[in-house]
């Protein structure tokens, strides 16, 4: 089975490494026994991914990407190993997703010479309104 990241991009199932572990936190005798909580890795460098993807994945910064860039990712939301195994895989997915979208540059903008006037205008108009409302001086 292959993960799809894009319509030209997927990845190899057995490039990604599961782990059932015990879930943490309440739930009774359900955590204590069952091993209901998915360890996922996937190794960043070793995989099949284009340059473009491996690089802005080790670049991010991002606490799951380890120095030697593995993605470790953990899911225990659910009571079932099969789907706590399908939302690691949609987290990993939507990870290797957001890299791949390009960030458009910020060009800085200045007040227009209108705006500015106005800007000081109504604080001159303020200011005014303010001045009046002190005692009345003969």
């Amino acid at each position: 089975m292959m993960l799809s990241i894009s319509s030209s991009v997927a990845i190899p199932e057995d490039e990604i490494e599961f782990s059932a572990i015990r879930a943490q936190g309440a739930g009774g005798q359900n955590v204590n026994k069952v091993s209901s909580a998915i360890h996922l890795r996937f190794d960043v460098r070793a995989s099949s991914l284009p340059d473009f993807y491996k690089q802005r994945l080790l670049q991010l910064k991002d606490r799951r990407i380890s120095k030697e860039g593995v993605i470790v990712i953990k899911a225990q939301q659910y009571r079932t190993r099969e789907k706590n195994r399908e939302d690691a895989l949609q987290r990993l997915q939507r990870l290797i997703k957001s890299v791949a979208v390009e960030k458009k540059a910020r060009r800085p903008t200045k007040p227009t010479k209108g705006s500015q006037k106005r800007r000081v205008d109504s604080k001159v108009k303020r200011g005014r309104i303010k001045s009046l409302r002190g005692k009345v001086r003969e």
